[in-house]
């Protein structure tokens, strides 16, 4: 059991017992600081205290730590491509079918069960609720990527703060059915979920529709082949973060991502090049660290099945875009 040991000095004199413990490195937030006085499991001086106690100079605080974890959240010996890790947030690549967080149908084998083997309970953020520790956003069970992960609150609530803001450069690479002629644009549409099918989300204008918007550069084009009407490799960018966003926005304009189970044309199999799942992977992660302001900057290659279809229309190619030429030589065509 962890314990954490602590002197007051003399700029912290006067604090309350609780609003100084969430500070002391080690306490993910207040809220974990307020359970663990209430659980009898932090002394001051020897002695139990209430979160109230406000200290004096010279007080030694004495907490171990021990949080309650939610019934039915378990920890799972389940991988973890971990590409950036320190005390603060954690930055690792997704695999496919692998589900963020607990949820009805997926109650284990999710990314949090997987974090909480990792980390402990106790050592990840909880912004997004107790049943979500660690969760700062989400990629869908079949997108693959780059992904943030918060261990503090603290941490936590400058990644969501960058994400509000755009200060937090999340780009995917997507390949998408059709020629798409422009090299750049804009989908600016907001996104509601269908009334019809519920777990399809849908551009809509009506109540409960939250405003969205993605860019894309396009990167490369393909010819058009027996079985399909040609292939676009797009860079897609996030400005705003709603569920399906991307998939939903390029099916809105026409050209779905290759492979999309749910908003695919699913008339076409030969058209998915062996793809059962989107191509969709969240290739490049860019911010300053939420604590120290360093820059951190990721580049995650395509995963076998996504650089195998790609792989597959290297001959059809007509031709990379400028933007194509500057980023792509940089990108591994096979993970290794």
């Amino acid at each position: 059991m962890p314990r954490i040991e602590h002197v007051v000095t003399a700029s912290e004199q006067g604090s309350r017992l609780d609003v100084l413990l969430a500070r002391i490195k080690g306490v993910p937030s207040r809220s974990v600081a307020v359970r663990l006085v209430d659980a009898g499991a932090v002394s001051v001086n020897g002695m139990p205290a209430t979160k109230k106690r406000v200290l004096v100079e010279g007080d030694l605080l004495v907490c171990d730590i021990v949080v309650p974890v939610p019934a039915g959240l378990v920890a799972e010996d389940i991988p973890l491509d971990i590409r950036y890790e320190d005390e603060d947030l954690i930055v690792l690549s997704k695999q496919a079918g692998l589900v963020c967080h607990p949820s009805r149908g997926h109650e284990t084998g999710t990314l949090v069960n997987a974090l909480i083997a990792h980390c402990g309970y106790e050592g990840l953020a909880r912004l997004q609720g107790d049943e979500r520790p660690g969760i700062v956003h989400r990629l869908d069970q079949d997108t693959t990527g780059l992904m943030l992960v918060a261990k503090t609150d603290e941490a936590g609530t400058v990644l969501q703060e960058g994400i509000r803001a755009k200060a937090i450069d999340r780009r995917y690479l997507a390949l998408v059915h059709g020629y798409i002629a422009p090299d750049t644009g804009l989908i600016d549409a907001p996104i509601a979920r269908g009334q019809g099918d519920r777990q399809r989300m849908v551009v809509s204008e009506g109540a409960g529709a939250r405003p969205s918007v993605t860019t894309f550069t396009v990167l490369e084009r393909f010819d058009a082949g027996r079985f399909d009407d040609g292939y676009t490799l797009m860079e897609c960018k996030l400005f705003t973060g709603r569920t399906h966003q991307i998939r939903v926005h390029l099916d809105h304009i026409r050209h779905p991502c290759v492979g999309d189970p749910l908003y695919g044309p699913q008339n076409r199999p030969k058209a998915q090049l062996g793809l059962t799942r989107q191509f969709l992977h969240s290739w490049r992660l860019s911010l300053d660290h939420p604590l120290s302001g360093a820059p951190l900057s990721l580049l995650d290659p395509l995963p076998d099945d996504l650089a195998s279809a790609l792989a597959s229309l290297e001959e059809r190619s007509l031709g990379r875009t400028e933007a194509g030429e500057g980023c792509l030589p940089g990108l591994p065509v096979m993970a290794t």
